[in-house]
């Protein structure tokens, strides 16, 4: 019996053992199976704008932490650049492309280019106008931005003349547009006496805003499409001698050069967009779509305008 009874144990130590190794050679599988990096992509109208650089760091963060890497090009304003650059990052193996069109519209052919491939393509920041190609968007809520600042020019001035300064190729700051315009309409004391499109950019805002000047229009509002736009009116007051005490500049964008102005009292507000947040919605769907999970089409971040009265709950020199 006890002959017996020292064989089933030993049986039972040799089948643990046995059970135990063969878990411990699984994991020692499962530890050397390398992750391999997938690639993906990413293209902005430019990145001059900090704005963008901080979309760009957001979700180069959140790839970089499961291990896979951005490929981030610049075309610089330029839409045939943008659309070769695009077909570069499809030959260099890519799954996904986040874009920001130079041109909704004229991007259609990088679009096509990516639905041949098989290459995801998520919208960021701004709408492309062929929404067939695209995965998802995510973006801010350009429309509710415009809304934003034109009720609180409202709230301060019984009447104004104001000058409207943004890009018509961009959907974003036309979205910002039309919300501010819409919210004014039917009040005739809110006059728009200007308006021009550019590239969103100071150095251009700023020759556009000289020009007004120099053209003798005057103007006590301006609105910018975005804060570059905006500093870069606000500059050309400056080089011309204009007392800006009373008027009131608007931008778009929440960055730390436009809280900075209105610490300062030289911008009036700025609609805050949230590119840290952006980013990392985008990554996150990215990752839920290619492991071939159902994904919400399209996802609008609120915005929160930003003046000397809520100024203190931002981070002065950091981006949301």
């Amino acid at each position: 019996m006890k002959y017996k009874l020292a064989i089933m144990l030993i049986l039972v130590i040799v089948t643990l053992t046995g059970c135990r190794l063969s878990f411990v050679m699984q994991g020692e599988q499962i530890a050397n199976k390398k992750h391999i990096p997938r690639k993906f992509g990413a293209t902005y109208m430019n990145m001059n704008n900090p704005y963008f650089i901080a979309l760009d760091n957001s979700m180069e963060l959140a790839l970089a932490a499961n291990g896979d890497i951005l490929i981030t090009r610049d075309p610089a304003q330029d839409q045939e650049k943008q659309n070769a650059q695009i077909e570069e990052m499809i030959e260099e193996g890519v799954v996904a492309i986040f874009i920001n069109p130079v041109d909704w519209k004229t991007i259609k052919p990088a679009l096509e280019q990516c639905y041949e491939a098989g290459v995801a393509v998520f919208n960021i920041d701004t709408y492309v106008y062929d929404l067939d190609y695209v995965v998802a968007c995510i973006l801010s809520d350009n429309y509710s931005a415009g809304v934003q600042i034109a009720q609180d020019i409202m709230q301060k001035k019984d009447g104004a003349r104001i000058a409207i300064i943004n890009h018509n190729n961009v959907n974003s700051t036309a979205l910002r547009v039309q919300g501010f315009l819409d919210t004014i309409e039917g009040y005739e004391e809110y006059e728009v006496v200007y308006q021009k499109s550019g590239t969103a950019e100071l150095e251009v805002a700023m020759e556009i805003t000289k020009e007004m000047i120099d053209e003798g229009i005057t103007f006590d509002v301006i609105l910018g499409g975005n804060d570059p736009t905006a500093l870069g009116a606000l500059a050309a007051l400056q080089l011309r001698g204009v007392n800006f005490e009373d008027i009131l500049i608007y931008g778009t964008d929440g960055s730390p050069d436009g809280k900075t102005m209105i610490e300062k009292g030289y911008l009036e507000g700025t609609s805050a967009q949230f590119p840290i947040e952006i980013g990392r919605r985008a990554v996150e769907l990215a990752y839920q779509y290619l492991e071939g999970e159902e994904i919400e089409g399209e996802i609008i971040i609120p915005v929160e305008l930003i003046t000397r009265d809520n100024l203190a709950s931002f981070d002065p020199d950091g981006w949301q």
